[in-house]
């Protein structure tokens, strides 16, 4: 399976996705992206035509992007957290749910919800 996830600004979230989360554009078009890491697939479109973009996301419609939430399996979630810290992401520290899970929980430039998590030791 590959989410599709409408993105407000293709360059912006490809910045995020590969830069900070280190996927690699596997095919590019005029508004659409895949990208892959670690077997992991993603496509991201945007949301706008260029002559129709608003200035900036409409908060109606993001709003909607909190019934989202994409999870990743990551062995070092502290070194996730600081990896996150260092690079300028606003995250709250890892913490260990009930079920057993540590996890933690970011936002995308497009308010998706990310969680890194794996089995708490």
């Amino acid at each position: 399976m590959t989410p599709l996830l409408f993105v407000f600004d293709m360059e912006e979230s490809l910045r995020f996705y590969c830069d900070l989360l280190g996927f690699k554009l596997k095919t590019r078009a005029d508004y659409w992206a895949w990208i892959e890491r670690d077997g992991v697939d993603l496509m991201l479109n945007t949301l706008y035509d260029p002559d129709d973009q608003p200035d900036k996301p409409d908060l109606k419609r993001s709003a909607t992007h909190e019934d989202v939430t994409l999870y990743f399996g990551c062995p070092d979630v502290d070194g996730a957290y600081q990896h996150f810290k260092s690079n300028g992401v606003d995250v709250k520290p890892p913490h260990v749910a009930h079920y057993g899970m540590k996890q933690l929980y970011l936002k995308d430039p497009d308010g998706f919800g990310l969680c890194f998590q794996w089995k708490a030791d």
